[in-house]
């Protein structure tokens, strides 16, 4: 008995001395989900109840200001693929960039160090995936319905809903999987892209329900540049039919059809009776809007439920880091947008959910300046492995471990490269602090600065740029516009010291090939 008992002892001593094994990573990645639909962020309309997602900010940390370099899907790719800007990793928009992936990454890194990994669902980065033992992926922006998809190079299509789809895929990968690493799953859901496409389960979720409008749904510009005004990502403009599901998607079946039909019809017959213009169709595009982009996020939302509880039920969840993003925010109807792009909060926030158990403090929240560009040195940190001088993020693990660095940043840069489509937004870099953004606009018709104040303008209606009292104000992040341009290594002309039509005395001068400074243009009030 003695013996036993020394011999169960040792065991136990043998055990607590031997290493842990390195953690495993699922990082869920969403397409375009706004924070104000997650009910965890505690947005005031309360559009939906996310209890997946909340379960993620229950148990882990909430990240309330994690930024994106260039709010666009592929580029926000590239970035979390390599650490680096669009510039260095050399893509820049979703029209004529394509990922080189001959170029370093972290899943490459994660695989030498013993990771397995895999990515499954949207990619949209137009070269198949390097660094992954298997992926299986969309081609593309791929399809809401029955989507073909990619399967390690071989072309297959399955049958049913694109979320659903994606989940069971990535499930099935987490049983056949080699146990005998750790492993690395990107599980990475289409929704809720445009032209949010529900699910069959969940057309008249809301049972017609009345979402309370935001507050700067009819935001008319007044005193901005035009770079604001002259837009093709409005409500009021560029709202489709498809987009209002006054027709169907192409792909279909009958049966789904039939359902799809009898939902829709009857509703779409009284609109049509209606005869809308002006702000009631706005205000009645904006209820179908919601209607479909909270339902596509409904599904979002029971996929992570049953990934969650599949850690769960097979003994993986103590060790598994999940994290939750997005390529970027979404405007859910704020200055009359949807769509992305901009620097304003809306897009240039994406929701960030972390639970790592025995590291993250259950249901803490963190206000620090975060990235998405900072997620492939979180990767290889959590994996135990070092991190790239040549990476331009910083690892988030101590953050989550509640340790906040006394260096943390403190500003951040952003550049948006696309024009003019799809949506003709103009490019523009700034930087953004905890209160204030310095936002340049430039060409093709535009050269305009606005400042935002946060803390005086939540809303971020209104340019206090040349306001006398903000000048002092312009001046500094001017010259931190200009530090880290630098520090990013992004080879701009440096911005002119100007305030307003004034230069300061002492300031330098422009720099030389700066483009002639035009005049700033005025926001056309749209038609009411």
């Amino acid at each position: 008995m003695l013996s036993r008992i020394l011999s169960l002892i040792l065991l136990a001593s043998t055990l607590a001395a031997a290493p842990k094994a390195p953690p495993n990573i699922l990082f869920i990645f969403c397409d375009d989900l706004a924070s104000q639909a997650i009910s965890a962020y505690g947005e005031k309309r309360q559009l939906l109840q996310t209890p997946g997602l909340d379960r993620l900010a229950k148990e882990g940390v909430r990240f309330d200001r994690c930024l994106v370099t260039n709010s666009i899907c592929g580029p926000m790719r590239a970035v979390i693929q390599t650490g680096k800007y669009s510039h260095l990793n050399g893509f820049y928009n979703n029209s004529n960039s394509r990922f080189d992936s001959s170029q370093q990454t972290f899943p490459k890194l994660l695989q030498k160090a013993g990771y397995t990994n895999a990515i499954i669902g949207k990619w949209h980065l137009m070269t198949d995936p390097v660094g992954y033992d298997y992926w299986h992926v969309l081609p593309g922006q791929g399809a809401y319905y029955n989507p073909p998809m990619i399967d390690n190079g071989k072309q297959v299509r399955h049958s049913g809903y694109v979320t659903d789809i994606i989940t069971d895929l990535s499930i099935d990968w987490l049983n056949k999987r080699d146990r005998t690493k750790p492993f690395m799953l990107m599980l990475q859901h289409k929704a809720p892209h445009r032209e949010w496409e529900p699910p069959i389960r969940h057309l008249g979720h809301d049972k017609d329900r009345v979402y309370p409008e935001p507050e700067t749904l009819f935001d008319a510009f007044e005193g901005r540049s035009k770079a604001l005004s002259d837009h093709d990502m409005g409500l009021d403009r560029t709202f489709t039919e498809r987009d209002a599901k006054l027709v169907p998607p192409a792909n279909l079946t009958l049966d789904q059809l039939k359902y799809w039909n009898d939902y829709y019809e009857p509703r779409n017959a009284k609109f049509r009776e209606a005869n809308l213009s002006g702000k009631e169709l706005v205000r009645w595009r904006y209820q179908r809007y919601m209607h479909d982009y909270t339902a596509c996020v409904k599904a979002v939302d029971e996929s992570v439920q049953r990934v969650l509880a599949y850690l769960d039920e097979q003994g993986l969840a103590e060790n598994t880091v999940v994290m939750l993003s997005s390529d970027q925010g979404f405007y859910l109807g704020e200055h009359g947008w949807f769509d992305k792009r901009w620097i304003f909060e809306e897009s240039l926030s994406t929701p960030f959910l972390v639970r790592w158990p025995g590291v993250s403090k259950p249901g803490t929240t963190d206000k620090h300046i975060v990235s998405l560009l900072d997620l492939a040195q979180t990767f290889l940190d959590i994996a135990g492995q070092p991190q790239p001088a040549d990476m331009q993020g910083r690892s988030l693990v101590p953050l989550f471990r509640g340790e906040a660095p006394a260096d943390w940043r403190k500003s951040f840069y952003y550049h948006y490269y696309e024009h003019p489509v799809p949506h003709r937004v103009r490019p523009h870099y700034g930087v953004i602090t905890d209160r204030y953004k310095l936002i340049h606009y430039y060409k093709p018709d535009v050269d305009d600065w606005e400042l935002l104040d946060r803390e005086k303008d939540p809303l971020e209606t209104r340019s206090y740029y040349n306001d006398p009292a903000y000048a002092d104000t312009v001046k500094e992040l001017k010259a931190e516009i200009q530090r880290l341009q630098v520090e990013v290594k992004e080879s701009l002309p440096p911005p002119r010291f100007t305030h307003g039509n004034k230069t300061w005395e002492g300031e330098p001068t422009p720099a030389e090939g700066a483009p002639p400074k035009k005049g700033r243009g005025k926001a056309k009030k749209k038609a009411e």
